[in-house]
C-alpha cells in the first residue's frame, strides 16, 4: 500500500466554501465527503482520496492506494468529481501514522463520514490496542545517487558485502518494472547507527532502481522475549505491501535455553508472516555480530527464501587511520597523532564499529581539553552509577528462573563489587579484577548449564566480560591420547574462550585413577592458565555433589583459584511444579488444574528417588504429554474440538513414569 498527502491550488475554493456560513460549511464538507464515497466506489475500493483541510486558496488532500503506481491519474479521476479547480498540484508520499492521523482529523472536520469503515475495508485496523506490536516508521531519502550509495558503502567500511549486491542492483540487465523480491537481507553490525546506515543506503538503491515501489518502510524490533501477535504483524506486512519492512532482533542471546523456547517462537512467527507476503514486502534482518544460532535460526524457518548477508569490512592500519581522520573531518575538528596512534597496530584488524568507539573515547576527550579546555576536569555524575540495574535481559531471565537463589546471590556480589569501582575508584578502593572462577555442583537437570550460559551473557552485558561466549568441553576435548597432547588441548580450550566463560561439565572425569597421567596434566594446565586468564575469563567447573570433592583435592592450587562454589540443590515437589507451568507457558500450552494435581503426585513421590532428573523429568513428562494429546485429539471428531482442548493438557494426558524402588532414598525433611 501507498498513502500521500497532496497539496493544491484552487481559485474558487473560498466561495465554495463561504467561510462565514457555518451551515454552508457543514454542507460543504459533507457534499465532499460524498464526492469521496462515490469515488472509492468507482474505484472498486482500489483508492480512497479525500480532503483534509482548506484554509484561503489551499486546500490539502490525502490518498490510500492498494497498489503502487499510478496515483496521478487516480486523482485526475477524483479531482473531476470536485466542485472546484485545482493547481500546482504536488504529491509527497507519506507514513501509515501520517495518513490515519489525517483521516481522523478528516473525519473530525466532516470531510469524510468513518475513517474507521475506510480502515476497516483497507484490512489496517488491527494495528493498535492489547498486544499490538510497536513500531517505526521513516521515508527513504530523494535524490540519492548512484555514487552517493557507493560513497555511504565505503565511508561506512561494508563495501565488501554492499558494493557487489549495490552492482547487482543497478545491473543494466536488471528489469525496469518491479517483479517482485529475488532476496532478503540480513545485516550483522552492532552499532545502532552504522546498521542504520547500511540498511537506509541499501533501501535508497532498491527504491531508485525500483526493487521496491514505496519510499515508506517500517522497522520493529523483537528480542528472544518478544510477544509476537501474529495478527498485528501481519497487518504491518498488509500496510508495507510495495515496500519494505526492517526486523531488528535486539538481542546476542541464541535460541537455547534449558527451560526456554520462547527466542525460537519469536522467529519462527515472524518467518510465518514474513514469508506469507515475501513476493510483495521486503524483509531486512538486523541481527548482532555474535548471532550464529540466531541466524541459522531465522534461515531454517524462511526456507527456500534467499537472503543476501550485509558486514562490516575488517581493515587495517592504514585504513583505519584514513576511517579515523575522515570522522575528525565530519565533526570539523583536525585530527592528531594521538587519534591515529590508537590503531597503530598493523596486525589487528578494525570494523567500522570497533573504530567508531574508538573515535568516539577520543572525540570526548577532545572536547573537554581542546575545543571546551574550561571542562577539562569535569567528571561524570556518580549518581546515575550508584542506582543503575544491572543491564540486558539476561539478567530479567536469570531472576525468573525457579529456585537457584545462591546463584542469584553469587551474580549481585559480582554485580555490586564491580559497580563499587566505579564509584570508588578516586577514594582508593581497589581496581584490581578479582578471579570469577566458580565450581557448580548438582545432579542432573538443576540448571547449571543454564546458569552458566545467563552468567556469561549478564557479565558481558554489564562489562565483567568482553565477549560473553559460552564454551563447553570435557574430557574428550582437552585430555590427549598421548604424552605432550593435553597440555596444547588445555590451551587451545583457554585461547577460544578468552573474554568468556569456560565450562567444564563432570570436571571430575578429567582426573585418573592414578597419578601423573593425562589427567593430571590437565589440572595442572588449567591452574596455569586460570590465573594467567584471571582477567577477562571465568571458568566454571560442573559435576556431581560427591565427586568435585575429591577432584578439587587433586591439586591443591586449584581450590584456592576458586572464588565461589555454587550448590544447585535437586529441586523441591512445588518448584518442580513452577518450572511445569514456565515450560508449559513457553510451549503454549496450559495444565488444566487435574492435570496439575496428578503432577503434584508425581513429584511429591519422585523427589525421594535417586537421579531422577530435576527439571529434565519434568520436561520429559511434558513433551510425552504433548503426544499423548496428540494422540487423544485424532481419535475425537474434529468438528467438536475446540481452539481450548488444542492448548490445554488434561490428566489423561499426564503418564506417571514407574519409579525404581531400589533407587527410593529414605529422607527426613529437606533433601540437602
Amino acid at each position: 500500500m501507498v498513502f500521500y498527502k497532496i497539496d493544491a491550488v484552487s481559485e474558487d475554493v473560498e466561495e465554495k466554501f463561504e467561510l462565514s456560513n457555518r451551515r454552508a460549511q457543514r454542507n460543504f464538507a459533507e457534499e465532499l465527503a460524498e464526492k469521496s464515497e462515490t469515488f472509492y466506489r468507482k474505484s472498486k475500493g482500489s483508492c480512497f482520496a479525500f480532503v483534509t483541510n482548506i484554509r484561503d486558496d489551499k486546500v490539502s488532500f490525502g490518498m490510500l492506494m492498494r497498489v503502487n503506481g499510478d496515483e496521478k491519474n487516480w486523482f485526475e479521476k477524483y479531482e473531476k468529481l470536485l466542485p472546484f479547480k485545482l493547481k500546482n498540484i504536488e504529491f509527497e508520499e507519506v507514513t501509515f501514522r501520517n495518513i490515519l492521523s489525517t483521516l481522523k482529523n478528516a473525519c473530525h472536520s466532516s470531510y469524510i463520514f468513518d475513517d474507521e469503515h475506510i480502515l476497516d475495508d483497507f484490512e489496517i485496523n488491527d494495528i493498535s490496542g492489547y498486544g499490538s506490536i510497536v513500531y517505526g516508521e521513516n521515508i527513504i531519502e530523494d535524490a540519492l545517487s548512484k555514487e552517493a550509495v557507493f560513497k555511504i558503502a565505503e565511508q561506512n567500511l561494508v563495501s565488501g558485502t554492499l558494493t557487489p549486491e549495490l552492482n547487482r542492483i543497478y545491473s543494466e540487465n536488471s528489469p525496469r518494472k518491479f517483479k517482485g523480491h529475488p532476496v532478503h537481507y540480513i545485516v550483522k553490525n552492532d552499532s545502532n547507527d552504522s546498521r542504520k546506515e547500511i540498511y537506509r543506503t541499501l533501501l535508497a538503491a532498491l527504491y531508485n532502481n525500483n526493487r521496491i515501489q514505496n519510499k515508506r518502510y517500517c522497522f520493529i524490533d523483537f528480542d528472544s522475549d518478544s510477544r509476537v501477535n501474529t495478527k498485528s504483524l501481519e497487518t504491518h506486512y498488509k500496510i508495507n505491501v510495495g515496500g519494505a519492512i526492517v526486523i531488528r532482533y535486539e538481542t546476542d542471546v541464541d535460541c537455547t535455553g534449558e527451560y526456554n523456547s520462547r527466542g525460537c517462537d519469536v522467529i519462527s512467527k515472524i518467518c510465518e508472516v514474513a514469508n506469507k507476503y515475501k513476493n510483495n514486502v521486503l524483509t531486512v534482518i538486523c541481527l548482532p555480530v555474535a548471532s550464529t544460532k540466531i541466524k541459522e535460526e531465522f534461515l531454517l524457518h524462511f526456507g527456500s527464501t534467499a537472503f543476501i548477508e550485509l558486514y562490516e569490512d575488517v581493515v587495517f592500519k592504514d585504513q583505519a587511520q584514513e576511517y579515523l581522520k575522515f570522522k575528525a573531518k565530519q565533526v570539523k575538528i583536525k585530527s592528531d597523532k594521538k587519534l591515529t596512534s590508537l590503531s597503530d597496530d598493523s596486525g589487528k584488524g578494525y570494523t567500522a564499529t570497533e573504530l567508531n568507539r574508538i573515535f568516539d573515547e577520543w572525540y570526548n576527550q577532545k572536547l573537554r581539553s581542546t575545543v571546551y579546555p574550561e571542562y577539562k576536569e569535569a567528571i561524570a555524575a556518580k549518581a546515575k552509577v550508584k542506582n543503575e540495574k544491572p543491564k540486558g535481559s539476561a539478567y530479567e531471565r536469570l531472576q525468573a528462573l525457579v529456585g537457584l537463589s545462591e546463584a542469584k546471590k553469587v551474580m549481585d556480589q559480582a554485580l555490586n563489587f564491580y559497580k563499587a569501582q566505579k564509584l570508588f575508584a578516586d577514594r582508593g578502593f581497589t581496581d584490581d579484577h578479582p578471579a570469577m572462577h566458580m565450581i557448580f555442583t548438582g545432579n542432573p537437570g538443576t540448571a547449571k548449564t543454564t546458569v552458566a550460559r545467563l552468567f556469561a551473557q549478564i557479565m558481558k552485558e554489564n562489562g565483567l566480560l568482553s565477549k560473553g561466549d559460552l564454551y563447553e568441553v570435557g574430557r574428550a576435548d582437552i585430555v590427549g591420547q598421548y604424552v605432550g597432547q593435553t597440555a596444547p588441548l588445555v590451551q587451545k580450550a583457554f585461547k577460544k574462550a578468552k573474554g568468556g566463560v569456560l565450562f567444564i561439565d563432570e570436571a571430575y572425569s578429567l582426573v585418573d585413577e592414578r597419578d601423573g597421567l593425562y589427567g593430571d596434566e590437565a589440572i595442572n594446565t588449567i591452574v596455569q592458565e586460570m590465573e594467567n586468564n584471571r582477567e577477562d575469563m571465568v571458568v566454571i567447573f560442573a559435576g556431581y555433589p560427591d565427586k568435585m570433592e575429591g577432584f578439587l583435592n587433586k591439586n591443591p592450587g586449584l581450590r584456592s583459584r576458586i572464588a565461589f562454589h555454587i550448590p544447585f540443590e535437586d529441586y523441591t515437589s512445588e518448584e518442580l511444579c513452577d518450572i511445569a507451568r514456565l515450560i508449559a507457558s513457553d510451549k503454549g500450552v496450559k495444565l488444566s488444574d487435574d492435570a496439575m494435581k496428578k503432577l503434584e503426585n508425581i513429584f511429591e513421590s519422585v523427589v525421594f528417588t535417586e537421579d531422577f532428573g530435576n527439571g529434565r523429568y519434568v520436561r520429559n513428562i511434558l513433551e510425552k504429554a504433548k503426544m499423548t494429546q496428540a494422540g487423544r485429539l485424532v481419535s475425537m471428531d474434529l468438528s467438536e474440538i475446540t481452539d481450548e482442548d488444542i492448548v490445554t493438557l488434561c490428566e489423561t494426558d499426564i503418564e506417571e513414569p514407574e519409579i525404581n524402588p531400589n533407587k527410593q532414598l529414605q529422607r527426613i525433611g529437606f533433601a540437602v
